[in-house]
């Protein structure tokens, strides 16, 4: 309501983009910290930032068949602008990414800091989601984050800024 849905980029404006785009920053993945408008400046180096479901679901919680519904924009993304290394936020992105591609979830389990080799040669890495629920909740830190991160830029053959691992 705040974020993708009124400006069109992913985490612009809520609480979720707070942490993200600072890590994004200090990767070397984004110019600056700060995503809160469409018109702030933001550019994203070696990366793009996509979302399961493209609207704004009740309560910010999907459902199965929301889900279902936009996977093939998410398909047709990885297909036509493939990806080295995807980061899935969360397990409903985890599972869209191997629905979309398609692969089973029983082969590739959801986990904060799993890497799985997918057969069409790239790497998709795992790392909960970067909610302000999670994060107050310390289900993820920010060192737990940016370990993630810097197992992303490993995967792309990038250095890692110091003190990321």
């Amino acid at each position: 309501m705040h974020g993708a849905n009124r400006t069109g980029r992913p985490f612009t404006g809520d609480y979720a983009g707070v942490l993200l785009y600072r890590t994004l920053r200090d990767f070397g993945f984004a110019n600056h910290a700060d995503s809160s408008d469409i018109n702030d400046g933001l550019q994203l180096y070696d990366c793009r930032i996509t979302n399961a479901v493209k609207c704004l679901p009740p309560q910010n919680k999907p459902l199965p068949e929301e889900i279902r519904r936009c996977n093939r924009f998410l398909a047709t993304e990885l297909v036509t602008q493939p990806p080295r290394v995807i980061l899935a936020l969360g397990r409903i992105a985890h599972d869209a990414v191997l629905k979309a591609l398609p692969l089973s979830a029983r082969e590739f389990r959801f986990a904060h800091g799993a890497q799985h080799r997918l057969p069409n040669e790239m790497w998709l890495i795992d790392s909960y989601h970067c909610s302000r629920y999670n994060t107050q909740t310390k289900r993820l830190t920010e060192a737990m984050f940016r370990s993630v991160f810097a197992d992303v830029a490993a995967a792309l053959g990038r250095r890692s800024p110091p003190g990321s691992s």
